[in-house]
């Protein structure tokens, strides 16, 4: 069909709907619709038909503002339903949006196309499904869906799922959409390049062959018929006269170029339309996912934008909260600047605590809350944010042991996420074999090809024979019983190691070993799944030391106490024994014992089933950072404010890396409607290690007028990294950078201090750890029980270690 046909045969089969008549009941809303809105929002609600940058900082309003201006432009009959798009990133958000309006305007808002980007280019594919060249009944690949797809395609042309793991073949895929890239259009710059671009062709052949197509194909097939196609191009260009897009700073290159093909170029025989942007490049947080806070920049610049709108006003916090956000985002060079301002008062000074370990500042956290609702604070609006899942651990422990109900939102709690119990399972096997739930749980995970037809057939035999699954495994054949058998294989091996080593070196095997860490370091999203799993080792160490366990007890060994010696005037030796006893099993009020292994055990069951919030229950608010944006709390403590822990280890080196972070604290601070507190640790177990920190350097960013240091105010970031201007640029950058790498490493550092060596190690030495293999001493600090040492280890990077605590071999 040509240009001209499809044209006229699609565009009969969509309504446009007419403007308003003089007597629509419209005309009677008024000016009710601009009651109550500042004079920011009057003039961002009221603009003229001309594109429109509004810079609508948190607490401000902005969703406010975009809904009243669609019903303002349908009140001044500027425009009709049909004509207006309004792209969200949620659907929460397009509900919220449609919600507003219906309350707003007496006629149907369901015609309007309000919705995501997925979901608007859904319906505009369904539309034009011919020229898309899908069937018309095409169906959507979840991301589950997309992995299955891939996979079959490996089998099928005998891919090495090793050499080309099927899951980032996905993330490669993905990315290549986001960029706007077909296979042809991907830069091939070596063998390994060439071969992902033939498994993204052949990728590209089946989806088309099956009409099926992912969420980036909804996307980029739109784009590029919007791109290819003049006549659907400019159709939609004179229907939609008004755009309006929510979180502009978070959208991807693929979605800007999609925006910008509803706008005419100049010289069109189009009239011209308006994208009304709104958004906060202060808050952009999402550059993992692909989000590019620099569309705002080229939005203002390539198309010429002549309204820039700031909304200034927030209706949320205490001018102390926001001064602090003001202060710290302030140090970010690459932004179109703001200043939040409130009418509210200073209100209470934000409060800025230092303690000596994790667990006290949990601790610390705790009796804070406790305080708050004692004084009359509903726990819901107690917000505890953190930078990394891993941290909540700790959090969730010491709430858990003060039986205060909280609830992790926009996730799970520690001891149920999906990697921990798999951990668990593990544990729980090389505990007692016979557990079969455990068994079936990652009898196949990591996949080891051990299919469902494999299980079903093992469960008839133990089911026939009365037995375990274990002891059923040689009753099955061929190959399946061969995979059934080798995993049994790698639990036995497993227990034989762990006989004579500590609950935390039993953990750290079974991470190791289980295959679970390598399995999700090769996932796009992993990352936060191996600093839980490395945090579950923290949580078998505390353990251990919580409940009086001998450092050094074996963790599997179960112990009878009731030959030990009970009465006065017996041997030392005899009194040495009991007590050696007693550190090393936890002793039940019924005389039994459970070794260190069995009793963690427990307490991960009894954590995760106890003191769960039921629904509507008035608990306490657990959250990333990440996760609270758009929350808000009256009562927020930001905890972890550390270097390499916030900022990240992963943006110490990396100058857009460091930015995100900052906007990620002002993102933190700006979720405080009353009262803000900020924690740090000096020191904090990560993977069974003791690391040594100095507090964050947005501390030093903060305007000191508005804190109050609950505890003396030592020597922070600036003082011990010689350079720091408190920003990256300027003459010191370099240096400043340079100082970063060699005293933080991997983000954990002290001002270092000159001793004299009791541990006999020298700097430049060559060491073996039995962790991170072999290292090189680069700093000596410290004497005796307090003596660390700075490692640099070839595989792992820049570590803090405790000497009394790491066991160090000098290398010849």
């Amino acid at each position: 069909m040509g240009h001209s046909g499809f044209y006229n045969s699609a565009m009969s089969s969509i309504f446009d709907d007419d403007f308003f008549a003089p007597t629509d009941p419209m005309a009677n809303v008024g000016d009710t619709l601009l009651h109550g809105l500042n004079d920011e929002q009057m003039r961002a609600v009221t603009l003229p038909d001309e594109h429109a940058l509004i810079l609508a900082g948190a607490g401000s309003g902005k969703t406010r503002v975009l809904t009243t201006r669609i019903a303002w432009l349908l009140q001044q009959q500027r425009v009709s339903p049909g004509g207006i798009m309004a792209v969200t990133f949620t659907n929460k958000a397009a509900k919220e949006m449609t919600a507003r309006l219906s309350a707003m305007l007496p006629i149907n808002v369901r015609g309007m196309w309000i919705g995501t980007f997925h979901g608007l280019c859904n319906r505009f594919l369904r539309a034009h499904y011919k020229v898309a060249n899908l069937p018309q009944g095409f169906q959507i690949l979840d991301t589950q869906d997309q992995l299955s797809a891939i996979k079959r395609l490996y089998k099928q042309f005998n891919i090495n799922d090793d050499q080309f793991p099927a899951k980032q073949m996905q993330w490669f895929i993905g990315g290549c959409k986001e960029e706007g890239q077909r296979p042809g259009d991907v830069p091939v710059r070596d063998a390994e390049s060439r071969k992902k671009v033939d498994i993204y062709q052949l990728y590209e052949e089946q989806c088309q062959r099956e009409g099926v197509v992912d969420f980036g194909e909804l996307m980029l097939r739109s784009y590029e018929i919007l791109r290819d196609h003049p006549l659907v191009r400019q159709h939609y260009q004179r229907r939609f006269r008004h755009i309006l897009v929510d979180e502009f700073q978070d959208t991807n290159r693929l979605q800007y170029l999609w925006l910008k093909q509803f706008v005419p170029e100049v010289g069109d025989a189009v009239p011209r339309n308006a994208i009304f942007a709104v958004g906060d490049d202060d808050q952009s947080i999402y550059a993992f996912r692909g989000a590019r806070v620099g569309n705002m920049n080229d939005f203002v610049t390539e198309l010429k934008v002549q309204h820039q709108i700031k909304l200034e006003q927030n209706y949320r916090s205490y001018s102390n909260i926001l001064d602090s956000a003001n202060a710290l985002i302030s140090h970010n060079t690459r932004r179109l600047g703001k200043n939040l301002r409130t009418d509210q008062g200073s209100g209470e000074p934000v409060r800025v605590v230092e303690l000596p370990g994790d667990l006290a500042e949990a601790q610390w956290i705790v009796d804070e809350i406790k305080q708050l609702v004692r004084d009359g604070s509903a726990r819901k609006e107690i917000a505890i944010l953190y930078r990394s899942n891993a941290q909540s651990r700790v959090i969730e422990s010491t709430l858990f042991n003060h039986a205060i109900p909280y609830r992790v939102y926009g996730g799970l709690r520690f001891f149920e996420r999906a990697e921990i119990k798999h951990a668990l399972a593990y544990l729980r096997l090389l505990d007692n074999p016979r557990d079969d739930t455990s068994f079936l749980r990652v009898v196949n995970f990591p996949p080891r090809g051990i299919g469902a037809r494999t299980l079903e057939q093992l469960q008839d035999a133990a089911r026939s024979g009365n037995t375990a699954l274990v002891d059923a495994v040689q009753q099955v054949p061929g190959k399946a019983g061969a995979n059934l058998a080798s995993f049994v294989a790698k639990i036995d091996a497993m227990r034989e190691q762990a006989d004579q080593i500590t609950l935390k070196e039993i953990v750290e095997l079974v991470l190791d070993n289980s295959g679970l860490l390598e399995h999700y370091r090769n996932e796009r999203d992993g990352a936060d799944r191996v600093e839980n799993l490395q945090e579950l080792v923290n949580a078998a160490e505390s353990f251990v030391s919580l409940e009086g366990f001998g450092k050094e007890s074996a963790g599997m060994h179960q112990l009878d106490t009731s030959a030990a010696p009970a009465w006065p005037g017996e041997s030392d030796a005899a009194a040495q024994d009991a007590a050696n006893s007693a550190s090393a099993a936890e002793v039940l009020p019924d005389g039994e014992t459970l070794s260190p292994l069995a009793a963690f055990l427990t307490h991960a069951a009894l954590e995760a089933g106890d003191n769960q919030a039921q629904a509507g229950q008035d608990a306490v608010q657990l959250m990333t950072v990440h996760a609270a944006k758009g929350l808000e709390f009256n009562n927020v403590f930001i905890s972890g404010l550390e270097e390499g822990l916030f900022p990240h280890e992963n943006s110490l080196n990396d100058y857009d890396g460091l930015e995100e972070e900052r906007r990620l604290m002002y993102v933190a601070i700006t979720r405080a409607r009353q009262r803000l507190y900020l924690s740090h640790a000096q020191t904090r177990l990560l993977h069974g290690q003791t690391r040594y920190n100095i507090r964050s350097r947005f501390f030093d960013e903060l305007p000191e007028e508005c804190l109050k240091w609950i505890t003396p105010k030592r020597a922070g970031f600036a003082d011990a990294m010689p350079g720091y201007e408190g920003r990256w640029g300027g003459n010191q950058g370099d240096s400043w950078n340079r100082d970063v790498r060699q005293a933080v490493g991997q983000g954990s550092a002290e001002v270092v201090r000159k001793s004299e060596p009791g541990h006999g190690l020298k700097k430049g030495m060559r060491v073996f750890h039995t962790k991170f293999g072999e290292g090189t001493v680069q700093m000596l600090e410290g004497s005796g029980a307090d003596a660390k040492a700075q490692i640099n280890f070839s595989r792992h990077g820049v570590k803090w270690l405790a000497l009394s605590v790491a066991k160090l071999t000098p290398i010849d």
